[in-house]
């Protein structure tokens, strides 16, 4: 298993990057490239465009955005002792435990991502994923009982989550976190950084889905991108919807691709925080475009599980994020909720 593939962390929901492949024909001033870059990381595959008009050495671009990403993984694998996240998991309860910036810029995210949702994101809810069977221990093929689900729910609450100058605090015991709803949003802000810290200002950053574009692609347009159809199989079917994105970020959660069946029912891996249950609304996608994709991921998550008036009135309280909502009635079909500027992202011929 590789050292990232959290149990909170959903399997990729593709989104189909629709790019324009440009090879370097010749050198010249004033001509536009692409280069492709693609590797490994958390538990799933990433994709990166690079538009420019120099030459660059795409190997050597590749090995620092590499090293950038194995120092996410050091920082907030729970699959690493040795991880901060790891320390702190262990930490007993009203101990500081020192982290990095990184890790703290992803905490203060997770706050702000948990207050404005009003808990319906929280990053504490591993122990109801392992209950659920959906963590990497054995599976008991059978519904939790309620008291046990109650007695979790006492461990969890980012609400417990201290950060200060001190570092980071947890006032519960047997509390822990699992920021894999969120990390590969990170990494896609974290790569993103890095680029524009190189001197790039067009490119595309993709990791298992989540995406983040700056500027406009080689052929001078907007990037486009496909958000998966729910109904088909990955990678098997055309984009649901394309949408048309500059200097924005792009994240969408899922049911159809990761969930369990006991005694006839279907479970999905989202868990409702407030709950301890997986959600049974009926949502099986929310995709989010926002300024980072770290935001955008995290929303993307608390969206599947608020009502989805509630979730459209606070995107669209929300400045520069849009979303679109979709939800699978009895006879399969579906039927899309956009915030009020989400369609006009919408790519059409």
């Amino acid at each position: 298993m590789n050292a990232f593939h959290s149990v909170f962390s959903r399997p990729a929901v593709i989104l189909v990057v629709l790019l324009y492949l440009i090879l370097p024909a010749k050198a010249g001033a004033g001509i536009w490239k692409s280069y492709r870059i693609s590797g490994r990381t958390m538990g799933t595959s990433y994709h990166i465009t690079v538009a420019t008009r120099k030459r660059i050495d795409a190997r050597l671009l590749k090995e620092k955005i590499d090293v950038k990403l194995k120092m996410i993984n050091r920082q907030m694998s729970v699959f690493r002792p040795k991880s901060e996240i790891s320390r702190f998991n262990r930490a007993d309860e009203n101990e500081w435990v020192d982290i990095s910036e990184d890790f703290s810029r992803v905490v203060k995210k997770a706050e702000k991502i948990y207050r404005l949702t009003d808990g319906s994101w929280d990053g504490t809810v591993k122990p109801l994923l392992e209950l659920w069977n959906f963590g990497p221990g054995e599976k008991t093929g059978r519904i939790p009982d309620d008291k046990k689900i109650e007695r979790l729910l006492k461990r969890t609450g980012f609400n417990n989550v201290i950060l200060s100058e001190k570092g980071l605090l947890k006032k519960t015991a047997g509390l822990e976190l699992d920021l894999g709803s969120i990390a590969k949003g990170f990494g896609v802000d974290a790569v993103s950084s890095l680029l524009k810290n190189s001197g790039f200002d067009r490119y595309l950053v993709e990791i298992g889905g989540e995406v983040f574009v700056s500027g406009r692609n080689a052929k001078g347009e907007n990037w486009r991108i496909g958000i998966s159809d729910p109904s088909g199989k990955a990678g098997d079917s055309p984009p649901y919807r394309i949408v048309s994105l500059k200097d924005q970020a792009l994240a969408t959660s899922g049911t159809y691709r990761n969930f369990i069946q006991i005694n006839g029912r279907t479970f999905s891996h989202i868990i409702d925080p407030r709950t301890g249950r997986p959600v049974e609304n009926r949502v099986v996608s929310a995709s989010v475009a926002a300024d980072d994709c770290t935001f955008a991921d995290g929303l993307a998550t608390a969206l599947m599980v608020m009502e989805i008036d509630k979730g459209l009135k606070l995107v669209n309280r929300l400045e520069n994020t849009e979303c679109m909502i979709l939800k699978k009635d009895k006879s399969g079909s579906l039927s899309p909720f956009y915030s009020s500027g989400f369609r006009s992202l919408l790519h059409t011929d």
